[in-house]
């Protein structure tokens, strides 16, 4: 027996708030932390994100509610998930990996403590989507930032 949205929210299960959604989030997969986060960014339900993405709502809630994935998804689920979500493929891919226990390690900038940030994470996946236009602007903006940055060390 599966929960049903009646007004929209994501469900959740029986006997569960929403404001347990953080501990559940904690225990979760990632997969399942970025599915509920967008939901809950978005107020989407499992089916609005199936509708947006091409999805059986099935496939969505399943993706969503399961903590040990045997296998990632296939690669048109991931894709299909992605457009849903309105991420980055790479980083619904990346969530999906991770969530079968494949584990990307990547080194922190000396001095630097290893972020755990999705903003940071979502600037990182969606380079490789951009055009090479955009991504000379992004470059360009990086750039000025970090020489004001620099400025502003230098002065404090």
């Amino acid at each position: 027996m599966t929960a049903q949205a009646t007004d929209g929210e994501p469900e959740l299960p029986t006997g569960q708030s929403g404001d347990s959604v953080t501990g559940l989030e904690r225990a979760a997969n990632p997969l399942q932390r970025l599915i509920q986060q967008r939901l809950r960014e978005r107020s989407w339900s499992y089916g609005e994100v199936a509708r947006r993405g091409g999805l059986p709502r099935s496939t969505v809630y399943t993706l969503a509610t399961t903590r040990n994935l045997a296998r990632p998804p296939r690669p048109s689920t991931i894709d299909a998930l992605a457009k849903g979500l309105d991420v980055p493929v790479s980083m619904v891919r990346a969530a999906a990996a991770e969530s079968t226990g494949l584990h990307y390690y990547d080194e922190a900038a000396p001095g630097q403590p290893r972020s755990g940030d999705q903003e940071r994470e979502l600037l990182i996946a969606s380079i490789d989507e951009l055009s090479p236009e955009d991504r000379r602007h992004v470059s360009a903006l990086v750039e000025s930032l970090r020489k004001k940055a620099s400025g502003e060390q230098a002065d404090g």
